[in-house]
């Protein structure tokens, strides 16, 4: 018989050169996180308080995409957001923790990442294990964190998002079936040349697909997915054109009258390093709008097409 072992306590830190207050806000406001944090997908208020929440966390892990419901209180006059798992995977036998942030001048500030677990049991190996991995994530986690911090607070001017939307005389399922079936969207779609979709649990996709230009050219991209029927499909893009520091985005369906708002949304940061010599910011957003927005909106006319050739 197995039983719940001692608690251990771990603590990481990091500098960021920013903001104590930019930094809290953009860990406690959790749409922020597909940008900040590298393998997080989506993430959804499951409930909403003023000072506490359930969270559902969509992330990559070893290749693989998981989710987990998260506990949290957010203390933003003591910069202090705590965390719990509700379910945690074995042998962990319960996972928590906080992050801490600490001003270190106006434009600075101490990072610090507490997590406390319990195990099981207490058998050496897993303990090790378990100690190994919290140490390892969150290294790699507050190197790649303080990067984008101090990128998110830097590229307010490189950052936009923009959202095409397409009435539809169908049902709400009907076009989110267009979208969520990807798989077919070679044949569906002009602007789509090949597509590979895999699911490997029910609304956890990862599609890579050739797409062509206006020009000709081909593209692949590949993309992770988080579809929720009925109403929404989430991806974060993981394979970036030049121009492109990151590309999030989701699908929303919403009922309206006798018919569906279909829209897509997109949000971009572009890479700087990259822009063609001579061109501004604001000729490089044009640039990455109008491709995406020509994309997005062929494949919700598409949808249209489709889903009201079938009532």
């Amino acid at each position: 018989m197995t039983g719940v072992g001692r608690s251990s306590e771990v603590e990481h830190e990091i500098t960021v050169a920013a903001p104590a207050a930019a930094v809290y806000r953009l860990i406690a406001e959790v749409g922020n996180w597909p940008r900040i944090f590298p393998p997080t997908i989506h993430v959804e208020h499951v409930e909403r308080g003023e000072t506490e929440e359930r969270i559902r966390i969509w992330a990559t892990a070893n290749g693989e995409v998981r989710n987990w419901v998260s506990r949290r209180v957010l203390d933003p006059a003591a910069l202090r957001i705590e965390f719990r798992q509700e379910v945690s995977p074995p042998p962990i036998a319960s996972m928590g923790g906080a992050w801490v942030i600490e001003p270190r001048g106006e434009a600075a500030c101490r990072l610090r990442l507490l997590h406390d677990y319990r195990a099981i049991d207490d058998d050496p190996a897993d303990l090790a294990g378990i100690a190994k991995a919290v140490d390892t994530n969150s290294r790699s986690e507050l190197a790649a964190l303080k990067a984008n911090l101090e990128a998110a607070t830097r590229a307010e001017e490189l950052t936009f998002s923009f959202e095409d939307t397409v009435r539809i005389d169908a049902s709400a399922q009907d076009v989110f079936d267009f979208v969520n079936e990807a798989d077919r969207w070679a044949e569906r779609l002009p602007h789509v040349a090949s597509v590979r979709l895999d699911e490997p649990a029910p609304g956890l996709q990862t599609l890579e697909m050739e797409t062509r230009a206006k020009d000709g050219s081909t593209h692949v991209t590949k993309s992770y997915r988080v579809c929720l029927p009925a109403y929404k499909i989430a991806y974060k893009q993981v394979t970036l054109p030049a121009l492109m520091a990151l590309h999030t985005g989701y699908w929303t369906f919403r009922e309206s009258g006798p018919g569906v708002l279909a829209s897509s949304q997109h949000t971009v940061v572009l890479n700087p390093d990259n822009l063609a010599d001579g061109m501004d910011v604001e000729t490089a957003k044009k640039l990455v709008r109008d491709a995406l927005s020509t994309n997005s909106t062929a494949t919700l006319n598409h949808a249209k097409s489709h889903a009201e050739a079938g009532r």
